[in-house]
Order: C-alpha cells, then structure tokens, then sequence
C-alpha cells in the first residue's frame, strides 16, 4: 500500500500495522531467561497474507540490482523469501541453520549458489547470529553473499551487527519506528 504523500512508494502505515499485530503484553519467558511483560511475536505479521505482502513489496526496493538469488533464512525467513520471490522474479533458496544429515545433505535448498549473488532475507535481525553463520556457510560454497534484507532491524541504531562479516543490513523497518508507531 502506497499513497501520494510518500512519492519513494514507501508504506507509511506498516510499522504501525506490524506494532499493533505483533506487539503482546503478558508475562514471557525470553530465550535468555529473563521475563519481560511485552514480547513482539513477528510471526504473527509473517502468518497475515497481507501484512506480508506489504513487507515484501518493501523489500523490492531495497534488493541489489545485480542479485541473482533469494535466500532465506529458517524459519522466519522462508515465508518472506517466498513473497519475495515471486514478487522480484528470482530464485529462492531455503537456507537451514545447519546441513540435512540424509538425503541431498544440502545446507541451502534451491539452485546451485556457487559463484552466484546471494542475498539473504531475514525477518528480525538483533545480534545477526543467524545470518552471520548462514553467511559463512554459504561463502564456504562458493556464493557471493554482501547484503541481508530484513523486515525488521532490532540492533542498536547506528550499529551494525554484521560489520565483522561484511554483510550490510537493509532494513524495511527498525525497532525505533516501530516504538514509534506505539504513539
């Protein structure tokens, strides 16, 4: 959804839509122990058909002209690479945390990466431990693998988190828009 007063065809109401769908209060164990009273469940927006249409119709913008392949990260990131995907014309790859144990064994599922231009999809970034690993694994195949897209930025403003590994983070939407769409 576009209107005229964002003449870069950005949508002007999806960080407040995203907010309000994924922002729960409640009592919640996170990963690391602590319990916190609001927890931002991003499934929720990647399960809603039209929210996700919308988070991939912003990410057309921001993909590199010269990528050849999507790639996905488990699990958050397959639903958006899929939208993605059909939305930009090319390729997606599903990349698992780690190899399968059977069958292909393969890390990436998709088309062959070697020597080819990956970009990664991620839904939420925050320490960028994920795309940090799928980065280096896929570069240990061969891709050439420069920038991530993702849907939501949640490290620190001004830092990137994928610096020690080269990657630059295209974010449609960063934790400070989305507190700001709160009101």
């Amino acid at each position: 959804m576009t209107d005229e007063t964002n003449p870069k065809g950005t949508d002007s109401t999806l960080a407040a839509d995203i907010d309000a769908c994924c922002r729960l209060s409640g009592e919640f164990t996170l990963r690391s122990g602590q319990v916190a009273s609001e927890y931002f469940d991003k499934y929720l927006f990647e399960s809603d058909p039209v929210l996700l249409g919308r988070v991939a119709d912003q990410m057309l913008a921001l993909l590199p002209e010269d990528t050849e392949l999507l790639g996905g990260l488990e699990l958050g990131g397959i639903p958006i690479v899929t939208a993605l995907s059909m939305r930009a014309h090319l390729p997606a790859l599903f990349v698992r945390k780690k190899a399968k144990e059977y069958g292909t064994c393969k890390l990436a599922e998709g088309p062959d990466v070697e020597g080819r231009r990956v970009t990664l999809i991620e839904d939420v970034i925050t320490t960028g431990g994920a795309v940090r690993d799928a980065t280096n694994a896929l570069r240990e195949r061969g891709a050439i693998v420069e920038v991530v897209v993702c849907a939501i930025d949640r490290s620190p403003e001004g830092v990137n988190p994928l610096d020690d590994v080269a990657l630059e983070v295209r974010p449609v939407l960063t934790k400070a828009q989305l507190d700001a769409a709160r009101g």
